[in-house]
């Protein structure tokens, strides 16, 4: 049986110079990064070095880039204490947005009374940028929006431009979940006036369980996780420095390869839309999939003419012929509901039809496309 994985979005395959670059760590620099002697000093280097690098392609400070676990705990490090540190009494988000943030929102609002409100959709998915402003120039606090630069689950690119001249204009706060979008496109937070990042090394060929948050300089904020001073006191805890070189080492290599691989990836989704349309023809894609400007290169989600009763079994189906690929956010895999993205946007004759998120990396290949593509086919028209 073939086995093609199309689950990119989810994590990706890790890439070989980063497994022994994080090996070669293990090996030879044990060393407590506090540590004061020179196995410490040698762990304490090894941060620094890739903090600098990661500030060096963002065009940011090096005290502005904290390492966390991952893009979760660098969404919750930031808009809790945004709250609860920096003055803010409402976040403007919208009902699309990871649960990472969603979640976070929700517990902000029990805890603080503070006040959220849902920026409206575009059929498509994206923000209303109409809406935003009003939102925005009717607040009369202290503002925070948190809007992800590219939607996990359908693909949309926010105009990230565009949001964060409104929230400057407006003297809000802005805060993007970039995870899906660090590695893959460029950044200069020079140039876009954003507050508050995160990204999760996993998402680009990196390790699990590592990540960072970008933290504009004066911003103001306290420690979420309480002890030691690591990360500028930021974050308690002694550092994953293997994980922390892993990370560095894929972050490198995503954008020293970023052309080359963009240009391929997006190749590869170009052929399998194309493909998919010729093989089923009622087929639709969720979201902007057909609009390389307004959606990355990475994903499409696909919604496929099939009835409920038969839509249940797909990827049970697809699990079986050794495809793997995304009814929705990975984070909800194990879990009954559907997607509270799709929810928002789809009517309700697609909803009872199966969506179906494939994500592509340098890794995939056409022939392993073409497998997919009559798969598909062969279950649409049994």
């Amino acid at each position: 049986m073939k086995s093609v994985y199309l689950d990119s979005a989810a994590t990706t395959q890790v890439r070989e110079e980063v497994i022994n670059d994080i090996k070669d760590v293990l090996l030879n620099n044990y060393g407590n990064p506090s540590s004061t002697h020179a196995f410490g000093r040698s762990s304490k280097t090894i941060i620094e070095t890739a903090r600098k690098a990661i500030a060096k392609t963002l065009n940011a400070l090096p005290q502005e880039i904290i390492f966390t676990s991952g893009g979760t705990e660098a969404d919750n490090m930031i808009l809790r204490c945004a709250v609860r540190d920096g003055g803010v009494k409402t976040i403007i988000t919208s009902a699309i947005e990871h649960h990472a943030v969603l979640h976070t929102v929700e517990e902000l609002e029990k805890e603080y009374g503070i006040t959220v409100k849902y920026v409206k959709l575009q059929a498509c998915g994206t923000p209303d940028y109409d809406n935003l402003e009003h939102l925005l120039t009717e607040s009369n606090n202290k503002t925070l929006v948190s809007l992800m630069h590219v939607n996990n689950e359908i693909g949309n690119i926010l105009d990230i431009e565009k949001v964060a001249k409104m929230c400057k204009d407006n003297e809000a706060l802005f805060h993007s979940d970039t995870v899906q979008s660090i590695g893959h496109f460029e950044w200069d937070v020079q140039q876009v006036p954003i507050d508050f990042m995160t990204a999760a090394a996993h998402k680009f060929h990196g390790p699990k369980g590592i990540g960072f948050a970008y933290i504009r300089k004066d911003s103001n904020l306290k420690p979420l996780i309480f002890g030691g001073s690591q990360e500028r006191g930021y974050r308690a805890g002694t550092e994953a420095v293997h994980n922390i070189k892993g990370l560095e080492t894929a972050f490198k290599l995503a954008y020293e390869n970023l052309e080359e691989e963009r240009t391929y990836v997006q190749e590869l989704k170009d052929y399998f839309t194309l493909q998919l349309e010729k093989a089923i023809p009622d087929v639709k894609f969720n979201g902007n999939c057909h609009n390389n400007v307004k959606s990355t290169y990475t994903l499409i989600n696909a919604c496929l003419p099939m009835p409920p009763e038969k839509a249940l079994t797909l990827p049970f189906q697809l699990d079986l012929k050794g495809i793997a690929c995304s009814k929705g956010s990975a984070c909800q895999s194990g879990s009954s509901k559907g997607s509270h993205v799709l929810e928002q946007i789809l009517s309700e004759e697609d909803k009872q039809k199966p969506s179906i998120r494939f994500s592509f990396s340098k890794f995939n290949t056409k022939d392993e496309i073409d497998y997919v593509v009559n798969v598909l086919k062969e279950f649409v028209e049994d």
